[in-house]
């Protein structure tokens, strides 16, 4: 094989990287407009306002760019090829000596570049920028809550302060509907005079209907000549404290399909220590480890197309080809991610499934066509 790069290499892969570019500024433009259109109902919630909207928007749009990157790879990759297809200039370049393989060679190439951009861009500025978005947002809505970078979710009500690092909503089928949980709480109790109370430390703080129950709570008193402390399995908290305001600010602090894999293993190995279920953060974790596989299956698996069907179709074919190989793929994928969350299989393995299948029926349609 000549060395590579070529100027046909070259040729190649401005083509694809030009239609890739495209589609992908297309989709997360799309995404971007109807979030926004969502992201408007929230404005006159406290101090949050339209230019408040609008500066949460435009910090979601690296971590936008990142989720839709691979769907506008494989649709902007098989637009591209399409279009050498119809013009003839694939079977021009067939007609140089050209292999199939080193035809694909020059399409990977520019989106290995992309995808390493991305995967650098997901661990550092998408995760950063949706953070910051979030804490903006929340702070503006509530004025007696706030998001800590660092310290996690901090509320008041009245002269007692709350805490906590963690926490999720959840929906049972025991007649409780959702409920909160937030873990390792911090209750902070101040006198009329300004002078700390007390300080409460929970391992968790639950809101049902029935109100908020603390476990495993850790109290200690400030009197004016000692320090007690006691210690409670379970304690009830009388609190009007805006549970569903939490459970809001809550999802928005702990998304971790938007979290970096730093901060996913941060949080799993955290979960694993206090025995809690780490699942989700497993789950989300090892999809950012699969996130290249995926991109290159994809891809390879659309490429044998363009050397066939594709010469005689139009954009509305080869777009319609795209999006049933990115659904299809997204499909299986989400499927077998959740079978190994019901299952308790390896979540590597059911990362490692569906590109392995795609990648299979690229090289079983790839050889057919090599005739």
């Amino acid at each position: 094989m000549a060395p590579f790069p070529k100027i046909h290499d070259l040729y190649t892969a401005r083509v694809v990287l030009g239609t890739v570019l495209l589609t992908w500024t297309v989709l997360v433009g799309l995404d971007v407009v109807m979030a926004l259109v969502d992201e408007i109902g929230n404005v006159g919630q406290g101090n949050y306002s339209l230019g408040g909207a609008l500066t949460y928007i435009a910090h979601s749009v690296p971590r936008r760019a990142y989720m839709t990157f691979p769907y506008a790879a494989v649709v902007g990759a098989l637009m591209a090829l399409g279009q050498l297809a119809s013009s003839s200039e694939l079977t021009a370049l067939r007609a140089l000596g050209l292999s199939r393989k080193r035809l694909s060679l020059s399409v990977a190439a520019p989106l290995l570049v992309l995808t390493g951009l991305m995967v650098v861009n997901g661990e550092t500025l998408a995760p950063w920028a949706q953070r910051s978005a979030d804490v903006m947002r929340s702070a503006a809505r509530s004025s007696d809550m706030i998001v800590g970078q660092y310290s996690g979710l901090w509320a008041r009500e009245g002269d007692t302060f709350l805490n906590a690092q963690t926490g999720r909503e959840h929906t049972d089928g025991d007649g409780d509907g959702a409920w909160l949980e937030l873990n390792d709480v911090r209750l902070f109790e101040f006198g009329a005079d300004g002078r700390l109370q007390s300080i409460a430390h929970a391992g968790v703080a639950e809101h049902r209907a029935s109100g908020w129950l603390l476990r495993n709570v850790k109290r200690t008193y400030f009197e004016d000549r000692a320090v007690t402390q006691t210690e409670v399995d379970e304690e009830r908290w009388e609190s009007n404290l805006d549970a569903a305001a939490l459970a809001a600010n809550a999802s928005n602090i702990w998304r971790p399909r938007y979290m970096s894999a730093a901060d996913l293993k941060d949080g799993i190995d955290y979960r694993q220590r206090n025995q809690l279920d780490a699942s989700e953060f497993e789950e989300h974790y090892w999809g950012r480890w699969f996130y290249p596989l995926n991109v290159l299956a994809l891809c390879l698996a659309a490429i044998p197309f363009a050397f066939g069907s594709l010469r005689g179709g139009g954009v509305g074919r080869r777009l319609f080809l795209g999006v049933v190989f990115a659904l299809g793929f997204y499909l299986i994928q989400t499927q077998v991610v959740k079978m190994a969350a019901v299952f308790k299989f390896d979540y590597r393995l059911a990362y490692l499934i569906p590109p392995m299948i795609m990648l299979a029926v690229s090289w079983i349609l790839f050889h057919k066509r090599s005739g």
